[in-house]
């Protein structure tokens, strides 16, 4: 038995606006699909995050992203521009084709309705004549521009009229004039066209501007005052019964979002700072996890999405402060050590979000809880290293790990392994021996400040890389370290201040 293809709307930005029926395909589809331009960063992905299946306490799904290899720039494809999309739909249809004949569910996520200037329906006319294919409606972005610009768009017997802002600017101009009530959609690098058609068509005061609706950065203004703005913005022209209405005001001066470290584990290690800046926030953002530890607050907004789409969350954040909200980014342990604050910094950094004031609160580190757990191993020089291959080669990881088992270093090891990452802490600790005695002290410490924390002291001789996982936190001694008995028996270990000359 084949599997089933899902077409599935997820509206025009804001995820309460996603249907339960979407929401309830999302969590169960075998596969999550979704277009993206070459930045990898999905808008539809970034909606259903929260009814991700990960999102909700269960395993990861599979995800295809069908990275578009050309968007509004040229290409060198002998074909031209067609043929290089007509290839890229091809070659992303035989993707998701070998899912549905291994029996698997496929959900391609579509902002807005899928079957309205989507790119699903080039998936669909692929693959439906194979495959039982379902299409799930979203709300389009032109009911939600409505919504955002408080004006009705026709009334009675008016006829709307949906344009592409593509279309020549005489020939937008003469369907302007012909109709009663009009939206143009795909403005981006059209928008002085655009402005130009209404104007030609006499209807230029009349239209209103809106830009992202539904999402937090949505923004409103009339047509004749917008020089420029992003592929995901429209004009709309009311109907004659509703050209009267007063064109709503520019959102507010832009909020702040604050990045926050919640500390790895019990309440009592966040620290006031945070404590006081969780309680002021309008709006909570994080991985579903960390959220969840923070208590609900009637006055607030919680967004929570899963552990992948940092980038994106990021960008959700910065969009709500540009609302005039007041923001908090949740991480776990300090948000400047493997976490939010250089995710939410680096999209900042974009001509977008220059408005926006960003903070950063630190918080107390994974590193430095097991270490007080365990002692006092971080003594002297120490340096701190993700496992993790995800976002930089291995390469790089062992390069770094030879450099600093040369310099005889304490080495704090995050992201040491996952249930698909398995060989790095052998690969680690084989390495590490080229340089250090097999009597090194090695501390592993797992959930510390959790009711599930376990601690203990091996020799790097002896790790065992079986009792390690995402969230096991590992301390390398150096040549200084020692290990002493306290006086209930159990290991103190510990590095001195002072290096042997």
């Amino acid at each position: 038995m084949t599997g089933t293809l899902y077409g599935v709307g997820v509206g025009p930005g804001d995820p309460e606006l996603v249907s339960l029926k979407a929401a309830r395909l999302i969590g169960s589809a075998d596969v999550i699909a979704y277009h993206s331009a070459r930045h990898g960063r999905s808008i539809a992905r970034s909606i259903a995050a929260p009814h991700l299946r990960e999102s909700l306490g269960g395993e990861p799904q599979f995800e295809e992203a069908l990275v578009y290899p050309v968007t509004t720039e040229g290409t060198d494809h002998p074909g031209g521009y067609q043929a290089a999309m007509d290839e890229f739909y091809e070659s992303a249809a035989a993707r998701l084709a070998a899912h549905l004949e291994a029996g698997r569910d496929v959900v391609v996520l579509a902002e807005g309705d899928p079957f309205f200037y989507g790119s699903y329906m080039h998936m669909h006319k692929r693959l439906s004549p194979r495959f039982p294919a379902v299409v799930v409606p979203g709300i389009t972005s032109v009911s939600a521009a409505a919504a955002a610009a408080g004006r009705p768009l026709v009334e009675r017997d008016e006829v709307l009229t949906v344009l592409p802002g593509t279309l020549p600017p005489a020939e937008l101009a003469r369907r302007l004039a012909s109709t009663d009530a009009a939206v143009v959609m795909k403005l981006g690098r059209t928008t002085t066209s655009v402005r130009t058609a209404f104007e030609q068509a006499g209807v230029l005061d009349d239209a209103v501007y809106v830009e992202r609706a539904s999402h937090p950065d949505e923004r409103t203004a009339p047509l004749a005052d917008v020089d420029s703005g992003p592929y995901m913005s429209l004009a709309l022209l009311p109907g004659p019964l509703n050209r009267e209405a007063v064109a709503p005001a520019e959102s507010s001066a832009p909020g702040r979002v604050t990045v926050v470290g919640l500390g790895p584990g019990p309440d009592r290690w966040t620290t006031p700072e945070v404590s006081a800046a969780l309680a002021e926030a309008d709006d909570l953002v994080g991985y579903l996890t960390y959220v969840n530890r923070v208590p609900v607050n009637a006055r607030q907004q919680r967004h929570a999405s899963d552990n992948k789409v940092e980038s994106e969350r990021a960008a959700f954040a910065l969009d709500l402060a540009l609302r005039g909200r007041n923001v908090v980014v949740v991480s776990s342990g300090d948000p400047g050590v493997f976490a939010m604050a250089s995710a939410v910094l680096e999209v900042a950094a974009e001509p977008a979000y220059k408005a926006v004031d960003v903070r950063v609160l630190p918080g107390v580190s994974a590193a430095q809880a097991v270490a007080a757990a365990a002692g006092a191993p971080l003594g002297h020089d120490f340096a701190i290293v993700s496992l993790s291959d995800r976002l930089k080669p291995w390469s790089i990881v062992e390069s770094r790990l030879e450099a600093l088992a040369a310099a005889d270093m304490v080495i704090a090891i995050y992201n040491p392994a996952s249930k698909e990452r398995r060989h790095q802490v052998a690969a680690a600790r084989d390495l590490l021996l080229r340089h250090r005695s097999p009597d090194t002290p090695v501390v592993i410490g797992r959930a510390v400040g959790s009711e599930q924390e376990a601690l203990s002291v091996v020799r790097l001789g002896d790790l065992d890389p079986e009792v390690v996982d995402m969230r096991t936190l590992l301390i390398i001694g150096s040549s200084q370290t020692q290990v002493t008995a306290r006086a209930d028996g159990t290991p103190s270990v510990w590095t001195p201040r002072r290096y042997p000359d």
